[in-house]
């Protein structure tokens, strides 16, 4: 008997975390012999295939299968590892992640349920290492000056949203929907999740659908995510501009007004603005690092909040807008 469901996997040079999310799927209240995992592996470098390859001799019942990623990109690992799979439900996983053990059991029970054509849930975030910014980052990574209102970082009550995490759906649904769209190199979740809504489908988040998640460990590696992030999702809003919401616009906004005012600081006026838009964006963040602080009892949240908080904006913001430029040099070149 094939297997029932395909937990897809997109991994490189994953070695650290992998084998805690293998022994997360093999300790599922779903039973194992009707799962498998299938890891796009981005030709790692490091001892991620040794390790996977240790945990399945350590481990028979549950099948693991790894596939090339020559492409070394997350949507086409996901979908090389969609066409290699044999179940009937498509579930996504991530290498830095660790599901609950009703993972899977609540996963299909939505998807049963008929509550959404793509369901998933909720982030436990926590830090990616030990140090006083890796905690400030898993922090940041969920107050709402960070992420807005993105219900699966924040916590939600269950209800259709616009996109969540990973996901889990039918087989059938790549058929009627097509693949995740290899040309954007992030944000491939959200607009997959887009071209859903637009077929008349809906995207479900169950609260009680958890997956802890490891945040990046330092500022330089948020701001490499966060650059990404942004970079990517102005690429994906030429293509949905309707998707765009307001947590969104607020980044590149706020950045685009540091550059203009910073380009007019000769004239007093300007330079009047500027001051007091940054002491304003300051003053918001000190006291939500110092409440944060009081909150977790974690003194260094008073500056390690602000930091963070600061690097996702600035990053995301600039990143967006770098994306738009260079998007409207392409147009003109080809106008």
């Amino acid at each position: 008997m094939p297997p029932r469901v395909s937990i897809i996997v997109p991994c490189y040079n994953e070695q650290a975390t992998i084998c805690q999310l293998l022994e997360a799927i093999f300790h599922q209240t779903y039973p194992c012999t009707s799962m498998e995992v299938v890891i796009a592996d981005g030709l790692s470098e490091d001892g991620t295939r040794d390790a996977i390859a240790d945990f399945q001799s350590g481990h028979p019942d549950l099948l693991v299968r790894i596939v090339d990623n020559t492409a070394r990109s997350i949507p086409s690992a996901v979908n090389c590892a969609i066409q290699a799979s044999l179940g009937e439900f498509i579930i996504r996983m991530d290498a830095h992640s660790r599901p609950y053990p009703n993972y899977v059991e609540r996963c299909l029970a939505a998807l049963d349920s008929g509550l959404g054509e793509n369901v998933g849930g909720v982030w436990q975030i926590e830090p990616g290492g030990n140090s006083w910014i890796a905690e400030s980052i898993a922090v940041t990574a969920a107050h709402p000056l960070g992420v807005g209102d993105a219900g699966y970082r924040i916590g939600a009550r269950a209800s259709r949203v616009d996109t969540v995490p990973f996901g889990a759906f039918h087989r059938s649904l790549i058929d009627k929907i097509g693949p995740f769209d290899e040309s954007l190199l992030s944000n491939e979740d959200y607009e997959f999740n887009a071209r859903i809504r637009q077929s008349g489908g809906s995207v479900w988040l169950d609260p009680e659908i958890v997956t802890v998640y490891y945040a990046r460990s330092t500022l330089r590696e948020l701001a490499r995510q966060y650059w990404r992030y942004g970079y990517w999702k102005f690429r994906m809003l030429r293509r949905y501009p309707g998707t765009l919401r307001w947590r969104q616009s607020l980044p590149p906004l706020f950045v685009a007004s540091l550059i203009v005012f910073a380009f007019l600081a000769w004239w007093p006026p300007a330079a009047w603005v500027l001051g007091l838009e940054l002491a304003l964006y300051v003053t918001v963040l000190m006291l939500a690092g110092v409440f944060s602080a009081i909150q977790h009892r974690k003194l260094y949240l008073s500056i390690g909040l602000p930091l963070s908080i600061a690097t996702m904006h600035l990053a995301w913001g600039a990143a967006f807008l770098w994306s738009m430029s260079l998007s409207t040099m392409d147009s003109s070149k080809h106008g």
